[in-house]
């Protein structure tokens, strides 16, 4: 397999992914043999149920919502190489440099946060509503408390949050809501060379 994959992913491709993405040439070498290995139709996408085949998503209470928004800019339910990337990198570290804290990156703070505000956001209006707070709290926790303890956690967090007082949490709110926590670390995945 690792010829097909040095084989099939040009120099070109290698060097735009790394642009947009940050991830070393060898990173996006590795990536590529992992994308292509999921790539159950051999079509040069996945689906779906391509990214379920990883463990580590398919076990966690939110893999859904994090595979969800691997498709987020997809018309047709598949995702290309790019597109893979392109979500992967958000996960990335962040190096303190001047693109970071301007937040030009693909994997600034704003766009972690942005990613994770999507996770709550299921009717993608930009808004994060008591239902769908419920919705992805119960994910998390499970069975594990009750609805009346859910629903008290859900409201707190949108009277702490909710700096409009509409009863729904904005992206603007969200942000500032977590101001003060390490995003970037918690968001961070160690990717190796």
């Amino acid at each position: 397999m690792g010829s097909r994959t040095s084989t099939l992913l040009r120099n070109e491709e290698i060097e735009e992914i790394q642009a947009e993405s940050g991830f070393s040439p060898k990173q996006i070498v590795r990536l590529y043999s992992r994308f292509t290995s999921l790539d159950t139709g051999d079509n040069g996408t996945l689906s779906r149920e391509d990214l379920l085949r990883i463990p580590e998503l398919a076990i966690n209470p939110l893999g859904d919502r994090i595979i969800h928004a691997f498709f987020m800019d997809s018309s047709d339910n598949t995702i290309n190489f790019k597109q893979f990337m392109k979500t992967l990198a958000l996960f990335r570290p962040i190096k303190l440099t001047t693109a970071d804290a301007e937040g030009s990156l693909i994997n600034s703070r704003e766009n972690k946060l942005r990613f994770a505000f999507r996770m709550y956001d299921l009717d993608n209006d930009g808004r994060i509503s008591k239902d769908e707070l419920l919705v992805v709290l119960q994910m998390m926790v499970g069975s594990n408390i009750t609805e009346e303890q859910l629903g008290s956690i859900a409201d707190r967090t949108i009277a702490e949050a909710d700096s409009d007082n509409d009863g729904q949490i904005g992206f603007e709110d969200f942000q500032m809501a977590l101001m003060k926590t390490d995003a970037e670390q918690m968001m961070s995945i160690r990717f190796l060379n």
